[in-house]
């Protein structure tokens, strides 16, 4: 019967866990179906605000208004790290630091071992982590996720945008998790600081540029547009972390409770029949009593 028992705590344990991994991916459902429409409805916005801010940018690369375009020699290197603050979201966090771990140990290996590469920890995984190790830390902001909105994000892309421009730092790189859908995220490693434009802005530049009318100049609007298209990059990479983090959690959630479900049955079948084979047992022992008293 000790056996009997023991199994009937493990059920009762393991249908405890089930409870708890099925309440926590309602609850990650719950935040993902927000953050999905949030981000969703900023990508389209953003993503025009950048090929805007990228043709105006070109067109003006050498105007003094334009320093967020000034490519420097890569010698003083940030890395924008941007995780979560939980875990049980699978491997969302290990990812990420393994392709910052990377990103460190090909591209920025020379700046990494002379000290000139420094980490912007985003998310309580990451700051954990690398507080541990011998890496530079510039600076920790893990509340971002407690009230995560543009007016909290802003004044953290001003600061980036500052240290860019008093020359601490000569190119800023974002590595974050894309959203696609609850059960993929993609792993994108963005360059922030200095602004570049891709191949297809500079293919389609003279075309697109042709039909703007500047009013005023477009230095003035530059001024106004490549601040505000930075905070809204920002925003964007942290919303993009935010529900990829929660659709990894649901479906790490979903997986765990399946899982559950498939011990559930096996410890059911082992409990019966250990339940079977000591009910057999006594009744062996009730009719070999019997025998002995009749002979």
């Amino acid at each position: 019967m000790a056996n009997l028992k023991e199994v009937r705590t493990r059920i009762e344990s393991v249908k405890s866990t089930q409870q708890i991994t099925s309440a926590m991916k309602m609850v990650a459902a719950s935040k993902l179906r927000k953050a999905q429409n949030a981000i969703i409805k900023l990508r389209p916005y953003a993503s025009k605000l950048h090929e805007i801010l990228q043709n105006l940018s070109k067109s003006i690369e050498d105007s003094k208004e334009n320093a967020f375009s000034e490519v420097r020699e890569a010698d003083k290197i940030l890395l924008i790290i941007i995780a979560s603050n939980r875990g049980l979201c699978g491997a969302f966090n290990s990812n990420i630091i393994k392709a910052a771990n990377n990103l460190m140990a090909t591209k920025y290996s020379k700046q990494f071992k002379s000290g000139k590469l420094e980490i912007f920890c985003i998310g309580k995984k990451i700051s954990d982590y690398y507080s541990k190790e011998d890496y530079k830390i510039a600076e920790i902001s893990n509340k971002i996720f407690d009230d995560l909105s543009f007016e909290n994000v802003a004044p953290i892309a001003e600061n980036l945008m500052k240290d860019f421009s008093v020359k601490k730092y000569d190119r800023i790189e974002i590595i974050y998790n894309q959203f696609k859908n609850a059960a993929v995220q993609r792993l994108i490693t963005e360059q922030y600081l200095p602004i570049v434009s891709d191949e297809q802005s500079d293919s389609q530049h003279q075309e697109v540029n042709a039909n703007y009318i500047f009013e005023p100049s477009k230095e003035e609007i530059l001024k106004e547009l490549i601040p505000k298209s930075l905070k809204i990059q920002l925003y964007k990479s942290i919303l993009d972390s935010y529900a990829s983090e929660q659709g990894a959690r649901m479906t790490a959630m979903h997986q765990a409770t399946e899982n559950a479900k498939e011990i559930l049955k096996d410890l059911k079948l082992s409990y019966n029949k250990a339940r079977q084979a000591a009910i057999t047992n006594e009744i062996l022992e009730i009719v070999s009593g019997a025998n002995a008293l009749n002979d």
